[in-house]
């Protein structure tokens, strides 16, 4: 471990918005003074923000198959293409998501699925379409890289003209899922069929020159090695420096449970929060920082806004990843509003660019909320039949999800 002494001269250096060397973030991912790294990171979360609100938004994480060609060894979600227990959503099942988000006061799914072996590029503009025509207001954070990347493989079409036709049939935006870490060596030992780094990184470099913008994550706390984060970071710093087009990034800890990774003990609170400092630290291009709470849980979650993240992510009506690797976290729209709250900020709700959601939306949305929690506390109640408050789950299951 490196000692606080010999680390001063690097937080000062970014809090003064100096930009850090790859050896200067690899010192302090090895530094275990984590209150001096939370400090650093939140008064340069304080320069780039100091609004007196944090933000959250309000989607829904729709997985629109599970059927995967790629072998995944953190993954506790995907099913081969022969597994009996592959799906694939029927249309009705997927308004239906949709329009119970909206109602909620979402304005945005967050659609990603595996990577199918038979579905061409029409399938995916044909359901583009078809959402973007009963859901015109709703924003699609759709496909992550790794399936754009097997879109043009399946399709056989260069990566421009497989964004551009996502794009006039309705894409929106890009999340940043499957970048675990962006270092070769790493994907190579954790999955088989997956896009590497550099194709990862041209599918957004693509995007971003399309006028398109889209989110950035790590998944850490596996095989890598604390310099191989530093190179991740450093990856997207640098397409950042270039494009511009990230809007956010959002980090959290490898889930073992269930997977074929289970025996790796899992990165705890620490680990985390001390990664997402030097995260806010290191991305100097970066508006924006995202918490976890999907699995790191309520507290730790609010404690992000105090180790670098000025948002708290979203109400995630519902999320199935993360809940197949055995981490199952709930959150109402009041818990994170509250959580905000308890920090002295004022909550409010945002969209995918992070632009601020109307005052009277949002009240909206506030009211829709608790009117569902109110439904489902009833609902919980009547079958308990006495009354009691047991097992009362919070806002974010809704009937029908076996997962939020």
């Amino acid at each position: 471990m490196v000692a606080l002494q010999d680390n001063r001269d690097l937080l000062d250096k970014a809090v003064a918005g100096e930009r850090l060397t790859p050896e200067d973030g690899l010192r302090l991912l090895d530094s275990g003074d984590l209150a001096a790294l939370g400090r650093a990171a939140d008064e340069v979360t304080r320069r780039l923000h100091p609004e007196n609100y944090r933000t959250y938004n309000i989607d829904r994480n729709i997985n629109y198959t599970n059927v995967c060609t790629a072998v995944c060894d953190f993954c506790a979600f995907y099913r081969t293409p022969k597994s009996a227990e592959g799906y694939v959503l029927d249309r009705d099942e997927l308004y239906q998501k949709i329009a119970e988000t909206v109602e909620l006061g979402g304005d945005q799914i967050l659609m990603q699925g595996g990577l199918h072996p038979e579905f061409k590029l029409e399938w995916y503009e044909e359901l583009l379409g078809d959402i973007k025509s009963r859901f015109p207001q709703v924003n699609i954070h759709g496909f992550s890289p790794p399936e754009i990347y097997h879109f043009t493989k399946v399709s056989k079409l260069p990566l421009p003209t497989v964004l551009e036709r996502l794009k006039a049939a309705g894409l929106g935006s890009l999340p940043g899922g499957g970048a675990e870490i962006l270092v070769d060596r790493v994907r190579r030992a954790i999955t088989r069929g997956k896009v590497l780094t550099d194709n990862w990184l041209n599918v957004n470099r693509v995007w971003h020159e399309l006028g398109g913008r889209s989110s950035a994550t790590m998944m850490f706390g596996h095989v890598e090695t604390l310099a191989e984060r530093i190179e991740h970071l450093e990856r997207l710093r640098q397409l950042q420096d270039e494009t511009g087009g990230f809007t956010a990034f959002i980090c959290w800890t490898f889930q073992p449970e269930h997977t074929e990774m289970a025996d790796i003990a899992p990165a705890g609170a620490f680990e985390y929060l001390k990664t997402n400092a030097v995260a806010r630290l290191y991305l100097d291009n970066f508006a924006n920082i995202q918490s976890s709470w999907v699995t790191q849980g309520l507290k730790i979650g609010q404690l992000a806004l105090l180790y670098g993240a000025n948002d708290m992510g979203s109400l995630m009506i519902e999320e199935n990843v993360v809940a197949e690797a055995g981490t199952v976290h709930h959150l109402s729209l009041d818990e994170i509003r509250g959580a905000i709250s308890e920090l002295g900020y004022v909550p409010r709700q945002r969209n995918v660019r992070y632009e601020l959601i109307d005052a009277g939306h949002e009240q909206e949305a506030i009211e829709s909320n608790h009117r569902r929690y109110a439904e489902i506390r009833a609902a919980q109640r009547q079958r308990l039949g006495n009354g009691g408050r047991r097992n009362i789950v919070p806002l974010s299951i809704v009937p029908g999800d076996s997962t939020a």
